[in-house]
Order: C-alpha cells, then sequence, then structure tokens
C-alpha cells in the first residue's frame, strides 16, 4: 500500500550545483525504479543551519514528497544515511496529517459562519424629541455638592467633586 512521505535532506554547501542535481535524480530513480512515485521535487535552497551538523553551518535543503511503499522508504532512509554529501535527513508521514487536516476542515464546513448569515435590519433611530424633551435640555445644571474631607487628611488628597 503506498503512503504519502515528505522527505526532507541537507546536502553539504561546497557540492556543485551539478551534483546537487544528481543526487536527486539518484534518490529519484530509486523511489520510481522501487514502484514509488515522485509527486514533487523541491530545492529550497541554501540556508543556515540551526546548529553545527558535521562541521558544516549551512547546507542545501531538498524537499521530496513521495507516494511509496513503507519498505521502499526505509530503502531510501538507509541511502541517505550512506551518502557522503547528505549531512541531515528527516522523513514524515502525511497521509495522516492529511486525513486529519480533512477531517478539521469537514467539521469547520459544516458550523455556519458568522460572515456568511445575512445582516440583521438596522435598529430605527429614536423618535424626534418633543418640546417637553427641548425644554429640560436647555435649563442649567445645579453644581453638585463638595465634599467634606476630615482635616486631619493630608493636603495631596483633599479633592472636590465639580
Amino acid at each position: 500500500m503506498n503512503r504519502t512521505y515528505e522527505i526532507m535532506f541537507i546536502v553539504r554547501p561546497d557540492v556543485e550545483e551539478a551534483e546537487l542535481d544528481k543526487l536527486i535524480e539518484g534518490f529519484s530513480a530509486n523511489v520510481t525504479n522501487g514502484g514509488g512515485e515522485i509527486k514533487s521535487v523541491e530545492k529550497m535552497g541554501r540556508r543556515r543551519l540551526a546548529y553545527t551538523v558535521r562541521k558544516f553551518n549551512d547546507g542545501f535543503y531538498i524537499l521530496l514528497n513521495v507516494a511509496a511503499a513503507g519498505s521502499l522508504i526505509t530503502e531510501i532512509e538507509r541511502r541517505l544515511r550512506v551518502s557522503e554529501q547528505v549531512i541531515k535527513f528527516i522523513t514524515v508521514r502525511m497521509d495522516e496529517e492529511e486525513k486529519r487536516l480533512a477531517k478539521v476542515k469537514a467539521i469547520r464546513d459544516t458550523k455556519v459562519k458568522r460572515s456568511a448569515q445575512p445582516i440583521a435590519a438596522p435598529v430605527q433611530a429614536p423618535a424626534a424629541p418633543s418640546d417637553a424633551d427641548t425644554e429640560e435640555e436647555k435649563k442649567p445644571v445645579a453644581a453638585a455638592p463638595v465634599e467634606h474631607v476630615a482635616s486631619d487628611a493630608p493636603p495631596e488628597s483633599v479633592s472636590t467633586a465639580v
């Protein structure tokens, strides 16, 4: 049974571009000869490593998306391990991740989005004010009484309400 895998490996920085292409073609040929399928090959370029690996501080990152059987992937990993140009590699099985993401997406699609709901009718503005309301608005407001503070309080804390 073929499953989907991502194989990322880092190649030494002193490898020439032609040798890098030859290395990628070699791994691709191993996959196709073993009954697998190369979905995509992505050269991510030369990048700085987070820490020193085999006395190298940077390397060429290569990402292979592969559909293959598990036994073929173990063979590819073995070849990556013994290859002198490859300084680090990782293989991740993606079909479980894709299945999980599809399940989450299906759950999200079943829920109603607020942005898809129709907008409610706007609330009407209050009626025009009557004559009685306008007369009350014109009257001056009486001043609020001043609070008295005990005389033993420090002068900084004395405040008056306006």
